[in-house]
C-alpha cells in the first residue's frame, strides 16, 4: 500500500474529529465551552511553534495546513503566506492553553483523567501538523515530545491551580537521563508523605466494587512474595520469579485502577524502590516514522523505571502485517529494559482475552516473561448500579425516589444487551457525566435554585441523559448528540520519509 499524502484537506478532517471527540468527554459544560472556543486559536499558535523547527521554510502547503485548523461552523479569517511565514519566524514559546488549570482542578475533585487526555491530544496534533510536508525532522520531533513533557509536567505541579505563568523561553529537549533525574527527585518529594502499609493498600483493593477473583489473585501474589523474601531473609533458595503481569478483560473493569494499587503494593512489599504507574498504549510508544520508536519507547522506560510500566490494549503493537511494523520495535526495545532493569521495572499488558493471545506469541520473549494471568470479568447489573449510586455520593448528587427504582433495572438491561464494545464502569462513568450536564441545563433554567435543586438527579434526567428522551430544543447537549465520536489514530507509513 503506497504513502498516504497528507493534504490540507486530510489535516482538517482529523484536526476537526479530534477535537470533536475530546469535547464529548467534557462533562462540565463550562469547560467544555472554554474548550471548544480556544481550541483553534491555541492549536494554531501550536502549529506555528512546530514548524519553527522544521529547519525549513515555510511553503504553500504550511499556508493551506494552517488555514485547515477549524473545529467550529464558523472559519477564522484567511491567513496569508507572509502571515505564516512571519507567524512561524516569531513563533511564541510553548504553554498550556488558559483554560488548562481549570482542566486540571476539575480532575482533582471528579478523579478523571483529562487533562492527560489533553495532553494526548496535543501530541496526536502537533505531530499530524508536522508531518504537513511528509516528513517529520528530529528537530519537530524534539520539540512535540518537550511540549507534551510541559503539559504533562504542569499536571504533576501544585502550581497547576493557577495559571500557568508565561514562558520566557522555547522549550529545549530533554535527554532521557535528566527526566530520569527529575523523576527521581519528584520520588524524593513524594517520599516525605507517609506511605500506605500494605494492609492499607489491600483494604483500599478490596473496597473496589467486584473484582473478587482479581483480589484473591493480588492476595496471592503478594503472599508469594512474602514467603519468597523471607526464604531469602533465612538463607533458603527460592525459584526465579517473574512479576510481570497479563490484565485480560474489557474496557472498564477496573485495569488501571488495580495496576495503580499493585504499583504501591510492589514497593510498600520492597519490590520496587518508586512504585509510580506509568500508563501508556501503542500512540505513547510507536512513531510514525522511521528510527524514532525506540527512542520514543526508551523515554517512556526511563519515566517507568523503579515503578511498572502499563501498556493498555498492548496487542495493539503486534498489529502489522510486516516484519516492518514499528509496534515490533517497541516490543523489542521493551523486553531489552525488562531484561536490564529487571530489579527495577515491572510491565503489565492489558487488553482484550482474545487478541492478547496474539500479541503474546508475537515474540518468542513474551510468553516465557508473561506468565501470570489475571482475568476480569465484566461487572453485573447490581455492580453497575452500584457504581453508578457511589458517584453520586461522592460527588454530592442525591436522585430521585423514582430515579432509585428506575436504575437497578436499568443497568441490568445494560449488562443482558452487552456487546463486544461494553465499556463496564466507563460507561456508567460516561452516563453520569452526561448525566450531570443534562441537570446542569435543567437547574440553570430556574430562576432561584435551591440546595436540593443542585443536588437532585430526576428520572427524567437520566433518561434524557440515555438518550431515551429528546433533550431539550437548544440545550448543549443536543448539539452534542449530532456529534459522532471519532477515533483518534494517525496514519502510520514506512520508508526513510515515513510521517505520522
Amino acid at each position: 500500500m503506497g504513502k498516504q499524502k497528507i493534504t490540507a484537506e486530510l489535516i482538517g478532517k482529523k484536526y476537526s474529529a479530534a477535537i470533536a471527540a475530546y469535547a464529548r468527554q467534557l462533562g462540565d459544560p463550562n469547560l467544555r465551552l472554554d474548550f471548544t472556543q480556544e481550541a483553534d486559536a491555541y492549536f494554531r499558535r501550536c502549529a506555528l511553534g512546530v514548524w519553527a523547527h522544521s529547519g525549513g521554510d515555510i511553503g504553500e502547503d504550511h499556508v493551506a495546513a494552517y488555514n485547515a485548523i477549524c473545529s467550529g461552523k464558523h472559519e477564522p479569517t484567511k491567513a496569508l503566506y507572509f502571515e505564516v511565514a512571519t507567524g512561524a519566524a516569531s513563533a511564541p514559546p510553548f504553554a498550556p492553553p488558559g483554560f488548562f488549570p481549570a482542566l486540571v482542578a476539575a480532575d482533582r475533585v471528579s478523579h478523571q483523567d483529562r487533562a492527560s487526555q489533553f495532553a494526548d491530544l496535543c501530541n496526536l496534533l502537533l505531530l499530524l501538523f508536522a508531518s504537513v510536508d511528509d516528513q517529520v525532522t528530529s528537530e519537530e520531533a524534539d520539540y512535540v515530545t518537550t511540549c507534551v513533557d510541559i503539559l504533562k509536567a504542569s499536571i504533576q505541579s501544585d502550581s497547576t491551580a493557577r495559571p500557568a505563568a508565561p514562558r520566557t523561553d522555547a522549550p529545549t529537549p530533554v535527554s532521557g537521563a535528566q527526566k530520569a533525574a527529575q523523576a527521581t527527585e519528584g520520588a524524593k518529594e513524594e517520599d516525605a508523605q507517609p506511605e500506605p502499609t500494605v494492609e492499607e493498600l489491600l483494604a483500599q483493593l478490596d473496597e473496589l466494587c467486584g473484582l473478587e477473583k482479581v483480589k484473591k489473585d493480588v492476595r496471592s501474589l503478594i503472599n508469594l512474595i512474602k514467603i519468597r523474601n523471607l526464604r531469602q531473609e533465612n538463607g533458603l533458595p527460592v525459584p526465579d520469579m517473574s512479576l510481570h503481569l497479563v490484565f485480560m478483560g474489557n474496557p472498564g473493569t477496573g485495569k488501571t485502577t488495580v495496576a495503580r494499587l499493585l504499583a504501591k503494593l510492589y514497593k510498600a512489599i520492597g519490590v520496587l524502590p518508586q512504585g509510580q504507574l506509568v500508563e501508556v498504549d501503542r500512540s505513547g510508544l510507536v512513531a510514525g516514522y522511521v528510527g524514532q520508536t525506540a527512542l520514543k519507547t526508551q523515554e517512556v522506560i526511563q519515566k517507568a523505571l523503579g515503578g511498572v510500566l502499563f501498556i493498555d490494549e498492548a496487542y495493539a503493537l503486534a498489529s502489522g502485517d510486516s516484519g516492518n511494523d514499528f509496534g515490533q520495535e517497541a516490543i523489542d526495545t521493551i523486553l531489552k529494559a525488562m531484561e536490564d532493569h529487571r530489579n527495577e521495572l515491572v510491565a503489565i499488558v492489558a487488553g482484550y482475552q482474545g487478541p492478547m493471545a496474539r500479541f503474546l506469541t508475537s515474540n518468542p520473549g513474551l510468553e516465557s516473561r508473561f506468565n501470570k494471568y489475571f482475568y476480569f470479568e465484566d461487572y453485573t447489573g447490581p455492580q453497575l448500579e452500584s457504581i453508578f449510586q457511589g458517584m453520586c455520593r461522592k460527588n454530592g448528587y442525591t436522585p430521585e425516589d423514582a430515579l432509585n427504582k428506575y436504575t437497578p433495572g436499568f443497568f441490568q438491561m445494560l449488562y443482558d444487551e452487552r456487546d463486544y464494545n461494553f465499556g463496564n464502569a466507563r460507561d456508567v462513568r460516561n452516563l453520569f457525566e452526561t448525566l450531570v450536564s443534562v441537570q446542569s441545563d435543567r437547574v440553570a433554567a430556574l430562576e432561584s435554585p435551591t440546595r436540593e435543586d443542585l443536588m437532585i438527579l430526576t428520572l427524567a434526567d437520566f433518561r434524557q441523559a440515555a438518550g431515551e428522551t429528546e433533550p431539550p430544543e437548544g440545550s448543549v447537549n443536543e448539539g452534542l448528540a449530532q456529534v459522532p465520536t471519532p477515533t483518534l489514530t494517525l496514519v502510520e507509513k514506512e520508508g526513510p520519509d515515513a510521517a505520522v
